[in-house]
């Protein structure tokens, strides 16, 4: 199966459904391109594992008609480069809380002389050499490129800037650390929270950017509600819940309700 493009499903303009992979195991991912997911995010930063993992989860992504994305660790041009090498089509960068940060990460994405990506076509996301060399190189300009997560009170300050450093795929707003950082201890859904969140939106649509919004409630309704108050905002793009929180939301209602 050929493998879907992040980049395209954020160009299309049309209302994109994702979620985050902590579990290790394919069959999960199996599961959520079953049911109709169109991305998820392979979590390298929360989760245990490492890029031989995520290598497998990118594997079961492509079976399943997924973009495969990756939540790096930290803003690191190695670990970018082996995630792309892989065969991640978008890499989500934690705490981008400037624009310098952004541009560094993008950098990382990018050939020379562009910037900083090691060049090497026995790599799985260019066939292992079996396909057009130059022909791939040239295609990654267009085809990969960096999320940048934006979830400190710095992020906040400098988030016009950040918004428009050129050759950022998209920006996700990061409603839990955010709300950390700003003393309300998880409650994304404090005004002051909401406030912060509605900035980053207005900053992201000046410079044309996509955003990305997380919907961490597990109860459908809910989730729903949040997202049409969203997409009347303008965001198209939506990454909701997490394996682990529908398969614990699930299991906890099925032991209350049975015993």
């Amino acid at each position: 199966m050929a493998r879907r493009s992040f980049a395209e499903l954020v160009r299309s303009g049309k209302p994109v459904l994702g979620t985050w992979t902590q579990i290790t195991a394919e069959e999960c991912v199996d599961i959520l391109g079953a049911a109709g997911l169109e991305f998820t995010i392979v979590d390298c930063e929360h989760s245990h594992f490492g890029i031989e993992t995520a290598e497998r989860l990118f594997r079961a992504c492509d079976a399943n008609g997924m973009a495969p994305v990756v939540r790096a660790p930290s803003n690191d041009r190695v670990f970018i480069g082996r995630a792309l090498d892989a065969g991640a089509s978008a890499v989500l960068v934690p705490g981008i809380s400037s624009a310098d940060d952004a541009m560094r990460a993008v950098a990382a994405t990018r050939y020379a002389p562009d910037g900083a990506r090691g060049a090497c076509p026995c790599v799985r996301a260019s066939g292992h050499y079996t396909t057009d060399w130059p022909g791939y190189v040239a295609g990654q300009r267009h085809e990969v490129g960096i999320i940048a997560l934006v979830e400190t009170r710095e992020g906040l300050d400098n988030v016009e800037a950040i918004a428009r450093v050129e050759g950022l795929l998209a920006m996700m707003v990061g409603p839990f650390d955010l709300s950390v950082a700003l003393g309300r201890d998880g409650d994304y859904l404090h005004p002051e929270c909401q406030a912060a969140l509605e900035r980053m939106l207005t900053a992201a649509e000046a410079a044309n950017l996509p955003v990305i919004v997380p919907l961490f409630s597990p109860e459908p309704e809910a989730a729903r509600r949040q997202q049409l108050a969203w997409m009347e905002k303008g965001v198209r793009v939506f990454a909701v819940g997490s394996d682990k929180i529908l398969f614990s939301d699930a299991v906890r209602r099925y032991a209350r309700a049975l015993k």
